[in-house]
């Protein structure tokens, strides 16, 4: 049987420097997916808030939903009251 470290070596070995990739692109996803939530808390927009819950699009569809669909257009308007 497979050890958790022999697995992680196997898969490194398979997929190169995953690592470079993977927590920048998992930061810029809470970050956008964060504000997208909060606004969509802030608007009472509940479909949103489930949709951008649950899928997840590296920060595509969040970013879509700040500054396409969203009520308040635009970053600057993300923390205002």
């Amino acid at each position: 049987m497979m050890n958790f470290q022999n697995m992680m070596n196997n898969m490194m070995g398979q997929w190169g420097n995953l690592g470079l990739w993977f927590w920048p692109l998992l930061i810029w996803s809470f970050v956008w997916k964060g504000l997208a939530l909060w606004r969509a808390v802030k608007e009472d927009s509940r479909g949103w808030f489930v949709a951008l819950l649950v899928v997840n699009t590296l920060g595509i569809l969040e970013i879509f939903y700040l500054f396409v669909f969203s009520k308040k257009k635009g970053i600057d308007k993300i923390f205002s009251k």
